[in-house]
């Protein structure tokens, strides 16, 4: 996210606008916490995950009086237009807004891949590295144990985060909100590669899948199906971290064409990833479809299982 205000703050400027940061996201501007923004307050935080904005959940957003209440604080401020960064929750707030007659532009950022729209929004690359980083190292000592290593992935309702950890760690089985799997079918599964010769085995499993990791571990540890089980959740740690060159181009990118599309009378819209080039989405539009998890990938992951 940091990087994606940088380049609204610059591009911003460079176009003759004057820029305010409005803190702790929706509940900062139902508060109007707002501070100037320059060039010099968006330097060195290129590598920094998060965002030096801060961010916070606003229940009085979602309400029309929490609504109206934001926008008098913008119209006190002298504020034209408004950038959101965030997930599916910031962006309905945004087309909230959008159809009060704010002048809005989205940007999608959710580690879960989960905003329509967009081939992929900021942060997913992030997480997905961070994801691999772990699961390559559990692996060592899955292999030389001889250990089926349960890994808990973020993913409440979409398992692309676990899907592709499956793709690029190699994972014999991951578990997805999308798609049920019986325990007896994992169970197999485990031992089937314990016959024929595993020295270890992935499973992957999205926090959503319906399965929990703890009870999953517990159950391959009782039928005794070849390899004795560790489990790891890695929780909040897959939204921490610098930022991977990917995210910070796309986020860079996003930013300089939301500022674009202001400057050129474009608003109601979310930036989002199309091929190469950057479009712009309708935000009622994006609010109304959910993203799916590809699932010719999922069922990669069981073509290279083997």
């Amino acid at each position: 996210m940091n990087a994606a205000i940088r380049a609204v703050v610059r591009t911003a400027l460079v176009n003759n606008m004057n820029v305010i940061g409005v803190m702790h996201g929706y509940e900062g501007l139902v508060n109007g916490e707002f501070r100037p923004m320059g060039a010099r307050d968006v330097g060195g935080i290129l590598q920094r995950g998060g965002t030096v904005l801060l961010t916070s959940r606003s229940k009085r957003f979602m309400e029309p009086s929490g609504q109206r209440e934001a926008i008098r604080k913008m119209n006190e401020a002298g504020m034209d237009a408004l950038i959101v960064i965030g997930g599916e929750g910031s962006m309905n707030g945004a087309n909230a807004l959008a159809q009060q007659g704010v002048k809005v532009i989205g940007i999608p950022g959710s580690i879960d891949n989960d905003i329509w729209g967009t081939n992929i929004a900021i942060g997913t690359d992030t997480a997905m590295n961070t994801i691999m980083d772990a699961v390559d190292k559990l692996r060592d000592t899955a292999s030389s144990h001889q250990r089926a290593f349960l890994i808990e992935t973020m993913g409440r309702n979409s398992g692309y985060l676990a899907v592709m950890a499956g793709i690029i760690c190699g994972a014999e089985i991951v578990l997805i909100p999308e798609t049920p799997v019986d325990q007896q079918e994992i169970a197999a599964s485990v031992e089937d590669a314990y016959r024929r010769g595993k020295t270890h085995a992935i499973i992957i499993n999205a926090e959503g899948s319906g399965i929990r990791t703890t009870d999953l571990a517990t159950m391959i540890d009782e039928m005794d199906l070849g390899f004795k089980t560790r489990m790891t959740i890695l929780g909040h740690i897959q939204r921490g971290g610098s930022p991977t060159a990917y995210d910070r181009l796309l986020a860079s990118r996003m930013g300089v064409k939301a500022v674009e599309a202001l400057v050129e009378g474009t608003h109601g819209v979310m930036t989002g990833l199309k091929g190469k080039g950057i479009d712009f989405i309708p935000l009622a539009d994006v609010i109304s479809n959910k993203r799916k998890v590809n699932m010719e990938y999922y069922h990669m992951v069981k073509v290279l299982a083997r």
